[in-house]
């Protein structure tokens, strides 16, 4: 590829990066399609299916393999039923399984700020621990960096994952079609909100609690009942099926 200094990004619009970059939207999709895709992208590699989904796909002789990516910089690190521990090995586990892939193998990064308290390291940690074991991953390696004090909101945490694709769907938002039927197995924005109430000292009739889990097993539960399902969408589960009998017996 050949390289140029001339950024895809328009620099009148946009000079600085804006935390809406990171944020999931218009600006942070924008990013990825002008500047990152454009840059990483090769043909070099066959294998590689682009489906622009929450995880890669990658063809290789032992089977289809789904890996990817993310990094979790939650303030703050502990919220009503879970903490950055928790979520970074249920995002990451959820993002494979947006795929339609088994989970199996996790790696995680840990940039600390020098000053943080072991005994909040160890609780991380230790929530870590349980929620792979739920989730049935292993965490096998790993890297740990610490950063002056105030560079870093205490800890961030970089987990990367891997599972298998058993199935021949190609489960991804292209293969959404019109007609499909869209399922949701629960409430939208809980974990946003209960985040944010915690932050910002909001004050509801009740707590507010996190819905993250490991979802995984739900969508395996799918597949094993042979439900053509065209995409997936981890807030918590949003299905697309293709409307049949299979379908409607399941709802009943």
């Amino acid at each position: 590829m050949e390289f140029t200094l001339s950024c895809p990004i328009s620099i009148a619009q946009y000079p600085n990066v804006l935390l809406a970059h990171g944020g999931g939207g218009k600006l942070m999709h924008q990013l990825i399609e002008k500047m990152f895709l454009p840059a990483f992208s090769s043909k070099q590699f066959p294998q590689v299916v682009s489906n622009k989904h929450d995880a890669a796909e990658i063809n290789l002789k032992s089977g289809r393999v789904a890996f990817t990516t993310d990094s979790y910089v939650v303030q703050p690190l502990f919220f009503p039923e879970g903490d950055i521990g928790v979520l970074a090995v249920n995002g990451t586990v959820n993002d494979l399984a947006m795929c339609g892939a088994r989970p199996l193998y996790l790696s995680v990064g840990f940039i600390l700020e020098e000053g943080l308290s072991m005994e909040t390291l160890w609780r991380v940690v230790f929530s870590m621990q349980q929620a792979a074991r739920e989730a049935n991953v292993q965490i096998v390696t790993g890297d740990t960096k610490v950063v002056d004090k105030g560079k870093a909101d205490g800890i961030f945490i970089n987990t990367t994952g891997v599972g298998m694709i058993e199935h021949s769907l190609a489960i991804a938002p292209i293969s959404i079609q019109p007609g499909d039927v869209v399922l949701l197995n629960g409430d939208l924005g809980r974990h946003g909100i209960a985040i944010m109430a915690l932050r910002e000292g909001l004050e509801f009739e009740s707590q507010i609690e996190s819905d993250s889990a490991p979802l995984a097993s739900l969508v395996l539960e799918l597949l094993e009942a042979q439900i053509t399902i065209h995409c997936l969408r981890d807030s918590r589960v949003e299905v697309y099926l293709v409307p049949s009998m299979k379908l409607l017996r399941l709802l009943v």
